[in-house]
């Protein structure tokens, strides 16, 4: 019972870390009028650092390794920098829909990642979940009413080398989470993140004309690095702790869906049958791959026959 409400609390966290960064694409697109990509960044980095370091005030202190430090930076580097640094970049060299396209291949590459790495099985199941929360995907983003396809090549790769750099974060720091509170592991996280993109985005940050930003610009700055950035990692490293790899990739097709709902909401969209076809698809697509057995469970198996 217990092993169910760590699932269950794995899968509830999980929908509202994504649930979060369906938000941040419109509201991150509407602070980028006045505020560049690389600030953005910069303060979702260092605003989501000093969350962190205040929330351990008020947990019990963990002393990290030598050697887990070392693994938490690197997890920086591809869970945090080149995971937000590439996708900014690659956004503003292409167009918001050829990089929402993109990011629905990051359970593909999760699921071949975590089979190398962690020797989990391509099953049936999980093949055909994917494939069936893709196509929900694709549909919810060629039916947003966007004409816009333009992109370039440079943009596109850039997006992808940032799902692929998620991939392998979701798959080798696993672990970490088992060690450690996830608070102890994103707060060096965050601050080995923030030392590495400082020097990139320091003109940017600096030629800014703090005093002149307008409310509406302030309150999306803030649930950018509040919500969208130190919530949904910390509730993605709780469903990182208990869910497998590609189970939580799976939840990356949540974020059109917010983005559809927040559209229609603002009257920029409607919501067709197809809509709701897609979004049975990316439902059914993430039930299907919870129901698929992970190495453990197969290996259980096979020892139960011998």
């Amino acid at each position: 019972m217990a092993e169910k409400t760590k699932t269950l609390k794995g899968h509830i966290s999980m929908v509202v870390a994504d649930t979060l960064w369906g938000l941040n694409a419109p509201i991150g697109k509407a602070v980028m009028f006045t505020v560049t990509a690389l600030s953005l960044t910069t303060f979702r980095m260092v605003g989501a650092a000093a969350c962190f370091w205040l929330a351990s005030l008020f947990i019990k202190r963990e002393n990290v390794s030598h050697k887990d430090m070392l693994r938490i930076f690197f997890a920086s580097l591809l869970g945090v920098v080149f995971n937000q640094g590439l996708f900014i970049y690659g956004l503003s060299q292409t167009s918001p829909i050829n990089a929402a396209i993109v990011t629905t291949m990051l359970p593909i590459v999760t699921m071949i990642v975590a089979a190398l790495y962690l020797k989990e099985p391509i099953t049936n199941k999980k093949v055909l979940g994917i494939f069936m929360g893709a196509l929900g995907a694709f549909i919810l983003i060629l039916s947003s009413g966007s004409s816009s396809f333009a992109g370039s090549i440079i943009g596109d790769i850039c997006c992808l080398v940032s799902q692929i750099s998620v991939a392998i974060y979701l798959t080798l720091y696993k672990d970490l989470f088992a060690k450690y509170s996830p608070i102890t592991v994103s707060k060096w996280m965050f601050t080995y993140a923030s030392i590495c993109f400082i020097p990139v985005s320091f003109n940017d940050v600096t030629s800014m004309d703090f005093l002149s930003l307008q409310l509406h610009t302030v309150t999306g700055i803030c649930f950018v690095v509040v919500g969208a950035t130190f919530i949904a990692y910390l509730c993605m490293q709780i469903g990182q702790k208990v869910l497998r790899p590609t189970v939580v990739s799976m939840y990356n097709y949540l974020q059109p869906i917010v983005a559809s709902i927040v559209a229609v909401s603002l009257g920029m969209d409607n919501f067709g049958w197809q809509k709701w076809i897609a979004i049975l698809l990316v439902f059914g697509g993430v039930y299907v791959v919870t129901q698929s057995k992970s190495k453990a469970q197969l290996d259980a198996e096979i020892k139960g026959k011998e």
